[in-house]
């Protein structure tokens, strides 16, 4: 890599939010067996986030991703009378051909960094030993079973390519897989017999033809007139579940989805906002009913928690109504940060997000999903995050003063990633228009912007502007 390529990839990766499972920055070096552990959970992190390499970054301070420069030389560095890098490379198993660039960043500041591919077919280890990025700290990956099973399973075939039921005939394709619903969805003219829908099923991944026909797990999750007929998928239907209140205690209704998702989408997307409580409007002469939440981002949301879920992780997609609030949830933590779900795109299921493009804007983030929020006033979308779920929230409408002060902030950070995405700036105007805020209030504003900074999860658009009127607002990572 050249000099002016290394500098943009460091630029690339100081805006990401921080340390993660594949990014590490140091000021400087601490020990040889300590670049080994680090290359070793650099390699499997990459792997579990679906990255093609892992960074390993000497000059950068980790705690505020400074860039300071560094005094370390890996490639006069010497273990013993060995070289660093041979040294490193016999004691990684299986090898990984990681790359060394040192270079200056910009004048007086040089920086090293280590490329690391990414683990292919198992996991690495360092003197006999694995390891895993958890956040920004590395752990031994035998504490973190079902990580490790992870990486093992990621040189078998994807889970849509894998046999949902196999040895079936013509007939038996067009009686468990609705070919009535794919053509409509994507407005194509249906084939004159069935062989031609057998071709077309072929040809997307529904169908293999092996010994008979094999019905892939593509085309049971999406087509499957009941999701009861493949043992694959049939723990992955959708559960609709209404509670009375806020909490668990008592259930009112509960709905399990029994289609494949092409088919029961539009009718799971109507029976959820069926049962969602209402705002009364009242107008100059009419009164009219709204529902609490926008159907808009409810239908966002479903879509991504279908699309977007880790199959590989026990769980089915779940959508859980309480008085108070909507809460959308799946198996499998995210690919990309939370922080970034409104600009970053990255689908652990490409074929399957293809195919459902009939009901979310493949690319569109959670973007329009804010939007709706922020018109229907309601307070920020919840995000939460384990290593085996992950779960968005929709909350019902709260004034101003009803909000605490992280949900302020976080209300300021989305707006400002808002305004972003949409090539615009967030400013003490813009803000007040999203919590309608009066003009006169703007201390209002000014004193959530500044809780928004002193947070570190906005920043100054032109941090040399003095005026203070008209100063405008970015995302930490823009």
């Amino acid at each position: 890599m050249t000099n002016d390529q290394l500098v943009d990839l460091i630029d690339d990766l100081i805006k990401q939010p921080g340390e993660s499972e594949w990014i590490e920055f140091k000021h400087n070096f601490h020990s040889e067996n300590e670049i080994g552990e680090r290359l070793a959970a650099l390699s499997n992190g990459a792997c579990l986030r679906n990255q093609m390499y892992g960074y390993l970054i000497f000059g950068i301070e980790d705690d505020t991703y400074r860039i300071l420069g560094t005094s370390f030389k890996p490639r006069k560095h010497k273990k013993g009378r060995e070289e660093l890098e041979n040294w490193l490379s016999t004691r990684l198993n299986p090898r990984i051909d990681f790359q060394i660039y040192e270079f200056d960043y910009e004048p007086n500041c040089p920086l090293v960094v280590f490329i690391i591919p990414s683990a292919t077919d198992r996991p690495v280890s360092f003197l006999n030993v694995t390891y895993i990025r958890v956040g920004s700290v590395t752990r031994r990956l035998q504490d973190f079973p079902e990580k490790e099973s992870k990486i093992w399973r990621k040189h078998g075939k994807p889970f849509e390519e894998e046999v949902a039921k196999e040895n079936v005939s013509t007939s038996d394709v067009i009686k468990l897989l609705s070919a009535e619903t794919y053509f409509d969805l994507l407005d194509l003219p249906y084939p004159s017999n069935q062989n031609g829908v057998i071709e077309k099923f072929i040809e997307e991944g529904f169908v293999q033809k092996k010994k008979g026909y094999t019905i892939t797990n593509l085309g049971a999750i999406l087509l499957a007139k009941n999701l009861q007929d493949f043992d694959t998928v049939n723990r992955k239907s959708v559960r609709v579940i209404v509670y009375t209140g806020k909490n668990k205690v008592e259930t009112e209704r509960e709905q399990i989805g029994k289609k494949g998702y092409s088919l029961g989408f539009l009718g799971l997307v109507d029976w959820i906002n069926a049962r969602l409580p209402a705002n009364e409007e009242i107008g100059k002469v009419l009164r009219t009913e709204t529902r609490m939440y926008p159907e808009i981002a409810i239908r966002e949301l479903v879509a991504n928690a279908l699309i977007h879920q880790d199959f590989s992780v026990k769980g089915f997609p779940m959508v859980e109504i309480y008085s108070d609030r909507l809460e959308i949830s799946n198996p499998g933590a995210p690919l990309i940060s939370p922080e970034r779900f409104i600009d970053g795109y990255i689908s652990r299921n490409e074929k399957l997000a293809d195919i459902m493009s009939f009901c979310e804007e493949k690319g569109s983030g959670l973007d329009k999903v804010i939007f709706y929020n922020e018109l229907y006033q309601l307070p920020p979308l919840g995000v939460e995050v384990t290593d085996n779920r992950t779960k968005l929230s929709l909350y019902s409408y709260k004034t101003l003063n009803e909000l605490d002060k992280k949900q302020k902030i976080k209300a300021c950070y989305q707006h400002s990633c808002l305004k972003h995405v949409s090539n615009e700036k967030m400013t003490n105007q813009s803000l007040r228009e999203r919590f309608k805020i009066e003009d006169q209030n703007a201390a209002i504003a000014s004193r959530i912007i500044k809780d928004t900074l002193d947070e570190k999860l906005i920043k100054e658009d032109d941090p040399n502007s003095k005026s203070r009127k008209y100063k405008s607002y970015v995302p930490i990572w823009a």
